[in-house]
């Protein structure tokens, strides 16, 4: 906390600076303080903010839903089938190096400028990271387990159901958090093309040259990363290393 107080203070002192001298254009270099005003007005007396945070955290879940659903499923599928892991495989592999945001004029064209094309970007986003840590998570199970299984009478699905997929649950954590972290971010690019969410409003703030809404837009940003990181994906991470005695 310290560390961001005197990050603040010093940008403050600058802001405070090129109001005297104006190192910079005064519309470009916005304050800090003002910035959190913006925030306060955005939140509890416009609104604006409340509603665009709200449409692109409910944008973020449906497809963050949707590419875990079928990451998973793909990754499970190639990680069990040869022949899917040297043709699918192969075309995950160079569907993951395309930015997602590269799509987006094409879902634009198919199903206009609404919510859907938007929804698709952030599926397209964290499926295939997801699709790739699911797949060396089962690939990565431990043989012993599989035969200790297999003796046990373990087979075909119950083999996979109560074995693979336990094992791989701490892959299966990676891939989610990475899922969300490239779903947040095709999101936010979607949104600065597309309509409506926090990227919307954000352009909309720029071409109003209202640089404190822009950074206060990038604050929202930045705290939504942080609380998932730490908060939410951090802890359950390490609660499940330490099940799986991975810690």
């Amino acid at each position: 906390m310290l560390f961001f107080i005197i990050l603040i203070a010093i940008w403050e002192a600058i802001y405070r600076l090129n109001l005297s001298y104006e190192f910079f254009s005064v519309t470009a270099f916005p304050s800090p303080i003002n910035s959190v005003t913006e925030l306060y007005i955005g939140f509890f007396e416009t609104g604006i903010l409340t509603e665009a945070l709200f449409t692109s955290i409910q944008r973020l879940l449906v497809g963050f839903i949707i590419a875990v659903i079928i990451g998973s499923l793909l990754g499970l599928l190639l990680a069990r089938s040869k022949i899917a892991d040297e043709t699918l495989g192969s075309l995950v592999i160079a569907l993951q190096s395309i930015p997602s945001i590269v799509w987006l004029p094409i879902m634009l064209m198919l199903f206009g400028s609404g919510t859907l094309p938007i929804i698709l970007i952030v599926t397209l986003g964290g499926t295939w990271v997801m699709t790739s840590n699911m797949r060396l998570g089962i690939k990565s199970v431990q043989p012993i387990l599989i035969r200790a299984a297999r003796t046990m009478g373990y087979k075909g699905s119950e083999l996979i159901w109560h074995v693979m997929i336990p094992a791989a649950v701490p892959s299966f954590l990676s891939g989610t958090r990475l899922a969300w972290a490239f779903g947040w971010r095709a999101l936010m690019a979607a949104e600065l093309i597309g309509s409506g969410g926090l990227g919307r409003t954000l352009m909309d703030a720029r071409d109003f040259y209202n640089m404190d809404l822009v950074i206060a837009i990038m604050i929202i940003i930045a705290t939504i990363g942080l609380i998932m990181e730490f908060v939410i994906f951090d802890r359950i991470e390490k609660k499940v290393f330490a099940r799986w005695g991975l810690s």
